[in-house]
């Protein structure tokens, strides 16, 4: 199989963890049902690939959400696997109870940095959000899990337009507050720029948010999603958000064309000499299979290039 030439670029992470959400964020929009026995292969054959922490799936009511309603018939199928760590998404503490109850020991919360999101994807104000969040955090802290929270619209909102970083800094420090051990900060609508995540990072920084707890979540909307990985990189970032495939996106979006996929960013970190433990091969070999069952192709174009599909 053809890989890219590793040539080092100085400055950069030696090692950078990729959070798959493939299986979560990439199959919750689908429009037809995937199988829940699908859905748990997807998840094996990743971890198979050497991916360590994959996003399983979210504690949602049904109602908001009917793909991942299977909840709690998949988590069982895939919390023993060797090695591999599986954080599920919990709204709220009725989520939390349910993924608790099944072993779950990685969760996440998901937050908005605007308004407007905020009020379509919740329903809620962002304060508001905050509060519901603050005693699901302290719950699953008490219970001696790891929290993520994740930030939406860090960087432009389809309703709001571009996002003063003042406020995305307030939002992450609300979550820090509260417990989150990680941070996601999500370009939910793909329009960041690298000298744009460089600021954002920074501010955090200046504000009591260091590198380490932070991860990067990036569309590639308007075709940003690896220069804004590689800024992050450059700034001391080590986790990295992708989708096999490119798989997913977000439906209040509509602008959001994808995910970054997984094979185009272990392209880029292969060829830069970063470790990541995933096997291209077989993790490109996944998307294939994967696209097989939602019978149609992947849009990935590393993907594309290495499996030769049209």
């Amino acid at each position: 199989m053809t890989l890219p030439m590793a040539v080092p670029a100085a400055d950069l992470p030696a090692r950078v963890r990729i959070h798959e959400v493939g299986a979560r964020d990439g199959l919750q929009n689908e429009k037809s049902a995937v199988p829940t026995e699908v859905k748990a292969e997807f998840i094996r054959r990743l971890a198979d690939a050497g991916l360590t922490t994959i996003e399983a799936t979210s504690f949602v009511h049904p109602k908001w959400v009917p793909q991942l309603a299977d909840a709690e018939d998949l988590f069982p199928r895939v919390r023993d696997l060797s090695g591999v760590a599986l954080p599920v998404l919990v709204p709220n503490r009725r989520g939390l109870d349910r993924a608790l109850a099944l072993g779950a020991r990685r969760v996440a919360v998901f937050a908005s940095a605007t308004e407007s999101f905020a009020k379509a994807n919740l329903n809620r104000t962002v304060d508001e959000s905050l509060a519901v969040f603050d005693p699901v955090v302290r719950q699953a802290k008490e219970a001696g899990a790891h929290v993520r929270g994740y930030v939406s619209m860090c960087f432009g909102d389809p309703w709001e337009g571009a996002v003063p970083l003042h406020q995305v800094v307030r939002v992450c420090r609300a979550l820090r507050d509260m417990g989150c051990d990680e941070l996601s900060l999500g370009d939910t609508i793909g329009v960041a720029t690298p000298g744009h995540v460089l600021g954002l990072l920074s501010l955090l920084n200046e504000e009591g948010v260091p590198t380490n707890v932070v991860g990067v979540h990036f569309h590639d909307t308007y075709g940003q999603a690896l220069a804004n990985t590689y800024a992050a990189l450059e700034h001391g970032v080590t986790t990295v958000d992708a989708s096999a495939g490119g798989l997913g996106g977000c439906p209040f979006a509509k602008s959001a064309t994808g995910n970054l996929a997984t094979e185009d960013l272990v392209w880029m970190l292969q060829g830069l000499g970063i470790d990541t433990g995933v096997d291209l091969g077989r993790l490109t070999a996944t998307s294939v299979w994967m696209a097989g069952q939602l019978g149609r192709p992947s849009p990935s174009r590393t993907v594309r290039a290495l499996s030769h599909q049209e």
